[in-house]
């Protein structure tokens, strides 16, 4: 059984690198429809669209033109390596729209970022 430190981890924005990622998420979901008919004993679904979305936290950096490419309304396409991105590596890419960008901070911290996509079409698993 592979693990995997979060530290291995890296996101892209096309071919660029996002700088100065904190954590991420990415989540796969799917509808279902019932298809219970009268005299089944037990009810029944079938899974009908998928759809995923993500979140990244960052350090702001302005200058970093992966995070300059996540402003809001904008599609990119995302890649999200979980394992690294050495040949071999599984990733997940796909299209998504850029949904929130919010930055934050406190006196005793460092300027950071949280950025919300919506992906638009299905997510694909790949190989690096």
């Amino acid at each position: 059984m592979a693990v995997h430190k979060g530290s291995e981890g890296l996101i892209k924005v096309g071919s660029a690198t996002v700088a100065e990622v904190r954590s991420y998420s990415l989540e796969e979901s799917a509808d279902v429809v019932e298809k219970t008919a009268m005299g089944d004993s037990s009810r029944s679904y079938l899974s009908t669209l998928t759809q995923f979305t993500a979140s990244v936290d960052v350090f702001f950096d302005e200058t970093d033109t992966a995070q300059t490419a996540l402003s809001i309304g904008s599609t990119v396409t995302l890649e999200v390596y979980p394992e690294g991105a050495s040949n071999g590596d599984t990733y997940y890419n796909g299209s998504a729209i850029v949904t929130g960008f919010t930055r934050s901070a406190s006196f005793d911290g460092l300027v950071e970022a949280s950025v919300t996509l919506q992906g638009s079409g299905g997510l694909t698993t790949s190989t690096a």
